[in-house]
């Protein structure tokens, strides 16, 4: 294969295209990051050193030793899931169905962090566990979509059938997908989490998409604050939310992504026809030199 079957034409300056938007696209991303929340961090960091040295000055018998044993204490404390606000106990981050919840972040890689496994075995199993469980959540995911989409398509088909207009149904029928599935899985869940957790609304919606995206910064999580009580439907709520959510994002993902090949394969189809249309420009203008004849004096 020759050097130029190898890199076609018509599909190097696409690629390029691409990639360099997807470059553009992180780098502005990181610019924007660094001035919206730089500042904020620098002002976060004087504010914490301030409080260490009007700590240290107030209980004069703490010194910067004493002072990391409480703050070990603290971070051990929040590892398991216990306050230290009060004398009681309680079950902390281990019991069953915040186990089962852990076990769902583990399969779908949304791993928020905010627990883990601290024994051998505990480590060892979630190895193996992860290694079978993540193909396998992709697996369902994948067929969960799928049927998502055939009910898509079978009220897209039986809609067209009353009304004869198939971009109009089509758009219709994309839109009530998007709306409904943003009420179940975003506006619904804000709700609940406002009210559950004690969350400003856009850090309840901040958390659902990071959760649903499988980016799970950890920052925010459900069901893990110590002082609170959750009721015992909470957790399988939360377990049904991430399992549902993340078939319905795929959905919208593979969408999107189906949009941006269309967008691609029309750059691609415009480049080539434009190229055409110069090759043949070029061989028209040479057929009319050749065509002329020599000038005479």
């Amino acid at each position: 294969m020759g050097m130029k079957e190898m890199f076609n034409l018509a599909r190097v300056p696409s690629i390029l295209l691409l990639g360099l938007l997807y470059v553009a696209y992180v780098l502005i991303g990181g610019v924007l990051f660094w001035k919206l929340e730089g500042d904020l961090g620098e002002k976060d960091i004087s504010d914490l050193l301030m409080n260490k040295r009007k700590l240290l000055s107030t209980y004069t018998c703490l010194d910067q030793e004493g002072l990391e044993e409480v703050a070990q204490v603290i971070q051990d404390a929040f590892k398991v899931g216990l306050s230290l606000k009060g004398n009681s106990t309680t079950d902390g981050f281990w019991k069953f169905t915040s186990s089962a919840v852990f076990a769902a972040t583990v399969v779908t890689t949304i791993g928020y962090g905010n627990m883990s496994p601290s024994s051998t075995a505990g480590q060892i199993f979630c190895v193996f566990f992860a290694l079978f469980g993540i193909p396998l959540n992709m697996v369902v995911l994948n067929r969960v979509g799928k049927y998502m989409l055939v009910i898509e398509r079978n009220i897209f088909d039986f809609l067209q059938e009353k009304i004869n207009r198939e971009r109009c149904t089509g758009f219709f029928i994309h839109l009530v997908s998007y709306l409904s599935g943003a009420l179940l899985f975003f506006i619904v869940p804000m709700l609940v989490f406002h009210h559950h957790e004690g969350w400003t609304y856009s850090e309840a919606i901040y958390y659902c998409f990071i959760t649903l995206s499988t980016v799970g910064f950890g920052d925010f999580v459900a069901d893990n604050n110590p002082d609170n009580v959750y009721p015992e439907w909470y957790s399988v709520l939360m377990a049904s939310w991430i399992f549902f959510g993340l078939a319905w994002l795929a959905l919208i993902i593979n969408h999107s992504i189906d949009i941006l090949e269309r967008l691609d394969a029309h750059v691609k189809q415009w480049w080539g026809g434009h190229r055409q249309e110069e090759k043949e420009n070029r061989n028209l203008d040479g057929e009319e030199k050749v065509k002329q004849p020599p000038l005479t004096c």
